[in-house]
């Protein structure tokens, strides 16, 4: 898999960056970054069910907010969003040279989660993408469960629902932890199901903690017997 992103990115960019430079078009690369990632974790034996996407209407942009277990998470995730989402991605992941520029066109977030007045200006630059119309997709823990259970959620992400006022989709990703659990390199073959759950309103909530409260009820019905919390 890694092999195969090693040598897909860089005709990538040889193909589609001067495209994108030239017509400021970045759905193509945007395309063969989905396919890139779709093919890499196909590659690497991981089979991807998906749930809950007729629940989606095209013509909404919404805030995806999903458990985070696995590298593999984002490859398996992005993917099957339909249309185009952001994400908001570690800041250091920027500093690449060839990623970090297709990140930076693609209107990927970065946020630094050390830095408490960094992460606010993430969630303005945030809204600003959402209210362009493009979906945002953010793991709503803030980093990786060890364990595959919940962790406690950041608040960011509620604040940004209130601020753009979109509908939120709580994800649930099964199966990562046994495929590629953190701190693991290596993958075992398997099946992962990622359900879409019912979209929420975040005008339905008093506050945000209800908010907050809600998503977290509903990620975590979606996980298996032994990781819920």
């Amino acid at each position: 898999m890694l092999v195969f992103w090693a040598l897909a990115l860089p005709l990538g960019a040889l193909v589609w960056f001067p495209w994108v430079l030239v017509t400021g078009d970045i759905r193509p690369l945007y395309r063969f970054g989905m396919w890139g990632a779709r093919t890499g974790v196909r590659l690497a034996g991981v089979r991807v069910r998906q749930t809950g996407l007729d629940r989606l209407d095209p013509s909404k942009t919404y805030i995806f907010l999903s458990n985070h277990v696995s590298n593999l998470d984002p490859p398996l995730l992005l993917p099957l969003i339909p249309g185009r989402t952001s994400v908001m991605a570690k800041r250091e992941l920027f500093r690449y040279p060839i990623l970090g520029k297709a990140m930076r066109m693609a209107s990927l977030v970065p946020v630094d989660r050390k830095n408490r007045d960094a992460a606010i200006e993430a969630v303005r630059a945030a809204a600003e993408v959402v209210k362009a119309g493009i979906h945002m997709t953010i793991y709503v823990e803030g980093q990786r469960s060890r364990d595959g259970k919940l962790l406690p959620f950041k608040k960011g992400p509620f604040y940004l629902a209130e601020e753009c006022q979109v509908p939120v989709v709580p994800v649930t990703i099964q199966g990562t932890h046994d495929v590629m659990p953190k701190g693991r390199f290596s993958i075992r073959p398997g099946v992962v199901t990622v359900i879409f759950h019912q979209p929420i309103a975040p005008d339905q909530f008093r506050s945000r903690d209800e908010l907050m409260e809600k998503v977290r009820n509903s990620i975590n019905q979606g996980l298996t017997d032994g990781y819920r919390a």
